[in-house]
């Protein structure tokens, strides 16, 4: 559950809080971060327009996601009504040991935590498919 917060900041020039502590993001933090392109650039000058308007690109950081969410363990319910919110979702995943950075489980294997996210993404999907099966 570490790591989010820290790639938010880089790619939206933000400064929240990056903490050594699970579900240090509560509530959604939102960055908004304009795509420069230069072709853009160009149409602008050779149309010569008043303005130009780039494409931007929302990104939230939201809270980290546990084994056990799609049943309410940690942030789980919060997290998943935010997840279910967004376009496109970028898996934060750590991959190297560090003692001084902790791990919600204890230990860092990427391919099991890749697999509970996974895995809490497809019971929740299940669950809201099973009551939408229900009320026809």
């Amino acid at each position: 559950n570490v790591g989010k917060s820290t790639l938010f900041n880089a790619i939206t020039n933000s400064k929240v809080e990056a903490a050594n502590y699970p579900f240090a993001t509560i509530e959604p933090n939102i960055g908004i971060v304009e795509l420069k392109d230069e072709r853009v650039k160009k149409l602008s000058e050779m149309y010569k327009t008043k303005k130009t308007i780039f494409a931007t690109f929302e990104f939230i950081d939201i809270a980290g996601l546990v084994e056990g969410a799609a049943k309410g363990e940690g942030l789980g319910n919060k997290f998943l009504s935010n997840i279910r919110e967004v376009d496109a979702i970028i898996h934060v995943v750590r991959c190297f040991d560090n003692k001084d950075i902790m791990h919600t489980i204890g230990s860092v294997d990427p391919i099991r935590d890749t697999n509970i996210i996974n895995t809490e993404l497809i019971l929740s999907d299940y669950e809201t498919m099973s009551k939408i099966i229900l009320r026809l």
